[in-house]
Parts: structure tokens; C-alpha cells; sequence
């Protein structure tokens, strides 16, 4: 296991603005990679500075990269709904410490490290391209792009994040199939307006009727965002499966493993996780039996997380959110190793 560096880009794509109209749409991104033994590691919080919410792993910042070996595998991570990329901190450190390059990026928009936007949570399929701009920047980074096997890149998210990862993968949304699946009997809480932005579904009509940019979104929403650079995906408790008819999941043609828990009611297995594995060829689906819930697969919450924040940090008293993040890394490790096992890039 190798020590982990942790180092920040503040990228952007310049072919999409931000919402805002005011610039380029940010990318931000936080980068995980093995680091040397001699590093320090530190803490990961997440929240107010000196009273974090969470605790999402440990990492030396800015820390040097290995030097060994030459080329590595490379992960790109993406977060729920309104979240934000350090809380996969838990997966990429872990991930990192096993020898992968891993960057998570804040969706912009939907994240809670800038002022949501009904744009940012609305036009889910957005998010595909953010992995596929931060893989660009990736590939061409000064410090990192040199050292990416190109011929091993994979990626995994967390509820809308495991939409993302299954859209880049070349799974293709279709609104009118999500909204004929919010009027039939399987309706489910994806379907609803999100808890972490009341009132949204109202602003992003209105956005509907009078924002070309928004309109010329909805007009590509079926498009494939498949990104052939990614060789494999691994979707924890992903949202959404109402979104994709059968034959709009039946082109993903790489591998996919799903996690998901029994007790999950955001994204409720029957419509989601397992709607997904049965739908998309050769995937696999693991239910974590019990009282593992949406929100367990979250950062871990500090005991002041606990307290002023329940909903997203307090599990059933059955549940040990630590050892269900170890559970996940292990599978994610096995699942990733396998398929991101051989390289054929060029020995130097």
C-alpha cells in the first residue's frame, strides 16, 4: 500500500460556458495518486474549516508522485447529487493507495462547493461530459499526463455519479421514458424534486420555456456521451433507471459492476441498481443486505456531522459505514484490477 498526495486543478472546459454565462464552466477537481513513503498524511474533512462534517480519508497535500512505476492506471470519480468530490475521498484514497491516479471533479452546478443551479441539477447528461473534459486536462497535465496508461482508464460514481459513469460508458438518457416511468406504478423517489434543492423542478421549468442554452441541452439529451478512453465502470447505488429504455442501455459494450444497499430509498434497487443490471449487457449487481442505505456510501461523519447533519451522516445502528467502504474498496479494487489489469502502452 502506498502513501497517497492529494493535490487540487482548478480546470475548465472552454467549449461549454457556466451557467452564469460569465466564463468557461469550471471543472475543479481534486486528484488522488501514490506518493512517496516519506510523505505525511493528513486528515481529509469535509465542511466548515476546523468542523468538518465528514472525514474522507487521508492524503499528504501536494505531495510528489511516485516515481515507479513508469505508467499507472487512472480513475476518474464522480459525486451525487449536489455533493462533491471529496466525498469519494473515501474510495479515491483508497484507490490511490493501490496504485491508481484518481481525480474526482465537482459538477458544476450540482455541487455543494459553489451556489446550486436548476441547470446543474436538471440536465444530468452535463455531468458525462465533465469526466470527459477532466480526462482531457488529465492527458495533458504537466505533472500527470505522462505517467497515465491510456490504455487503462476507468471510472465510478455514487448516485446521479453512477448515471454519469453508465452515460459514459455509452448508456443514452431518454426524458420521455423517465417521464412515462414517473407516471407509471414503479415511480420512485428519483422521480421527486431533491431534498438538497427545494424547488427546483419549478425554476428549471421556467428555465425550460425561456433559456436557449437549457433548450439546446434538453434538444442533445439522447446523444451518446460514450467515451472509448474508459475501459470500465463501477456504479455505486446509481439514480436514475427510469432514464434509459432497454435498448438505450443495451449499446454499453464495456464491463459494469453495481453496489448497491437493501435499504436504499433515494435509489431504490428494483428501479435502479438492479434495473440497470438486467438491462445492461454482462453488468453485475451486489446488494449489501440489511440496513445499508443511500447515504452509506457517503464520507464518514464526524461526531459534530452526526449531530447537525443525521439524514446524511447517521446510519441504522445495525450499519458500520467503515467497514461498508472497506467492503465497496475491495470489490472496486478486484473489479478494476481485472479489467484494467494489462497495459499496451509502451514501456520507457
Amino acid at each position: 500500500m502506498a502513501k497517497v498526495g492529494q493535490c487540487t486543478r482548478a480546470w475548465t472546459d472552454p467549449h461549454r460556458a457556466n451557467w452564469a454565462g460569465t466564463g468557461p464552466r469550471p471543472l475543479l477537481t481534486e486528484v488522488w495518486y501514490p506518493a512517496p513513503d516519506t510523505v505525511v498524511e493528513s486528515d481529509i474533512g469535509i465542511g466548515p474549516p476546523g468542523q468538518p462534517l465528514f472525514t474522507a480519508g487521508k492524503a499528504a497535500r501536494d505531495a510528489a508522485l511516485v516515481g515507479t512505476p513508469r505508467h499507472l492506471p487512472c480513475l476518474l470519480l464522480s459525486h451525487g447529487t449536489g455533493g462533491s468530490a471529496l466525498q469519494l475521498g473515501w474510495l479515491g484514497t483508497a484507490l490511490a493507495a493501490q496504485g491508481y491516479l484518481v481525480a474526482s471533479v465537482n459538477h458544476h452546478g450540482n455541487t455543494s462547493v459553489e451556489p446550486y443551479t436548476a441547470q446543474g441539477f436538471g440536465l444530468w447528461w452535463e455531468r458525462a461530459q465533465d469526466l470527459r473534459a477532466v480526462l482531457d486536462h488529465l492527458l495533458a497535465d504537466a505533472l500527470f499526463g505522462s505517467r497515465i496508461d491510456p490504455t487503462r482508464i476507468g471510472a465510478a460514481g455514487f448516485s446521479l455519479g453512477g448515471y454519469t459513469v453508465i452515460a459514459v460508458a455509452g448508456g443514452r438518457t431518454d426524458l420521455q421514458a423517465f417521464a412515462a416511468f414517473c407516471r407509471g406504478p414503479e415511480r420512485d423517489a428519483t422521480c421527486e424534486d431533491q431534498a438538497e434543492f427545494p424547488g427546483m423542478g419549478a425554476q428549471f421549468a421556467q428555465l425550460t420555456r425561456d433559456d436557449a442554452r437549457v433548450q439546446a441541452s434538453l434538444r442533445g439529451h439522447g446523444t451518446s456521451f460514450r467515451d472509448p478512453r474508459i475501459r470500465a465502470v463501477f456504479a455505486i447505488a446509481p439514480a436514475l433507471g427510469g432514464a434509459f429504455t432497454p435498448a438505450g442501455l443495451a449499446e454499453v459494450s464495456i464491463p459494469v459492476a453495481i453496489v448497491v444497499g437493501q435499504a436504499d430509498t433515494v435509489a431504490p434497487p428494483p428501479t435502479n441498481a438492479q434495473r440497470f443490471a438486467r438491462r445492461i449487457p454482462g453488468a453485475t449487481v451486489t446488494v449489501l443486505p440489511g440496513q445499508v442505505g443511500h447515504y452509506t456510501f457517503l464520507s464518514e461523519g464526524t461526531a459534530y456531522g452526526k449531530q447537525v447533519s443525521p439524514t446524511f451522516c447517521l446510519d441504522h445502528a445495525s450499519i458500520d459505514r467503515a467497514a461498508v467502504h472497506k467492503q465497496v474498496v475491495q470489490m472496486a479494487t478486484a473489479f478494476f484490477a481485472q479489467h484494467l489489469a494489462t497495459s499496451q502502452s509502451p514501456k520507457l
